[in-house]
């Protein structure tokens, strides 16, 4: 069976015209990029949303009884809005040795070159697997890769080591901090401002809460990072938004703040949350129930990614350092989908091409010289592939 060839630059053209924001379906890519592989004879497996408004799709070439190595890479990206971009965002455009687009290098100029090479892939007789895992929500939430993950060891042979081609200019990254998301609500009693003995006031409240915060990253500074790997060395905390009340001179009745931490590998993911509960309970309402005994602090858990550790010696980091004909692994300060797979068993690094210097921003791109790199990578996996791991 014979299908459409494209280049990977004509791929990654084709995958960049769907605007696949996060907050938008990634279908229509997801059945474009479907008919391709179909008119390849490439089997799929489509795991859509419970919204049923996204999906993620795996593509298995080759044997499909045995452990693959599995290409990972997501569909969605970051917004436009309010960005200063030179032309369409959605309009591949090239100039002088780059590809500018949304998504050109966050993250579909990989999944360009995976699926634009699947011919040569089905050519080359595989006799260990290479399979394609497009995701949704990487942006968001990290989840859209979860409900195949599942599958793996129940109804799919698990893969024999999983590459998640984030842009790392190529070098391999064996570990990356978690990234632990809140929303925060302090809940009050409103009163005059000259009577506060008659209210509890949540905004006063949600600031204890927020200069806690800043005590305990101070603590996360001292303790550092023992590893020596990680820029900045520490597990980092933060408070984005914040916002309540409705007067000056209005005692309020509620604040809301969102933060966040970026835990280094070896963080109890437990520890941060149960400390500022602790503090809120012990220090925060202690307080205010004292004039408002209705008063609370409600905090959930928005988004949990899990950080990546590093495995020493597993049969993904060897093959990415030989195929990137790398010599060490790096770390890298963002989240990625790595550490659902490790979660479940899987080997996995971050490898892929193109900065994340270019991610994000307006006219954003890939260098030529990048998918280049990305390519002989590919083509290098297929080798071993051939071959059999």
């Amino acid at each position: 069976m014979t299908g459409h060839r494209y280049t990977p630059l004509e791929m990654l053209a084709r995958l960049v015209s769907f605007d696949t924001e996060s907050g938008k379906s990634n279908l229509a890519l997801i059945a474009f990029v479907e008919d391709y592989l179909h008119g390849w004879g490439v089997p799929t497996l489509r795991a859509a949303n419970a919204a049923g408004n996204k999906a993620a799709l795996l593509a298995t070439i080759g044997p499909a009884d045995r452990g693959a190595i599995l290409l990972s890479g997501h569909t969605d990206v970051v917004p436009v809005a309010g960005q200063a971009w030179s032309a369409d965002p959605y309009t591949l455009r090239v100039e002088d040795g780059r590809a500018y687009g949304r998504g050109a290098v966050d993250m579909k100029g990989f999944g360009a070159l995976a699926l634009a090479l699947v011919p040569d892939f089905l050519a080359a007789d595989l006799k260990t697997p290479i399979q394609i895992l497009l995701s949704y929500d990487e942006e968001t939430t990290c989840l859209g890769s979860t409900d195949i993950i599942a599958r793996f060891g129940r109804d799919l042979p698990p893969p024999v080591g999983v590459i998640v081609g984030e842009p790392t200019e190529m070098e391999v990254a064996d570990a990356h901090k978690s990234v632990v998301t809140f929303d925060t609500t302090v809940h009050g009693f409103e009163a005059h401002s000259s009577k506060p003995n008659l209210g509890a006031n949540a905004v006063m409240g949600a600031c204890q809460l927020v200069a806690e915060l800043g005590r305990i990253e101070a603590d996360m500074r001292a303790r550092g990072d023992a590893s020596g790997r990680f820029d900045p060395p520490y597990t980092t905390v933060q408070v984005g938004v914040i916002a309540g009340g409705t007067a000056r001179n209005i005692l309020a009745k509620e604040c809301r703040f969102s933060w966040e931490f970026r835990g280094l590998p070896d963080l109890d993911e437990a520890e941060i949350p149960a400390r500022i509960a602790r503090f809120g309970e012990e220090r925060v309402l202690s307080w205010m129930r004292q004039s408002a005994p209705g008063a609370r602090i409600d905090t959930v858990n928005e988004v949990n990614v899990p950080g990546l550790a590093p495995m020493p010696g597993s049969a993904a980091e060897r093959l990415a350092l030989r195929l990137a004909s790398r010599n060490r692994t790096v770390t890298v300060p963002y989240g990625t989908e790595a550490g659902h797979f490790q979660l479940a068993g899987i080997p996995t690094v971050v490898c892929g091409p193109g900065s994340i210097n270019q991610a994000h921003q307006p006219d954003e791109y890939i260098r030529l010289e990048d998918l280049a790199a990305g390519e002989a990578f590919m083509r290098r996996l297929m080798e071993t592939c051939r071959a059999g791991l």
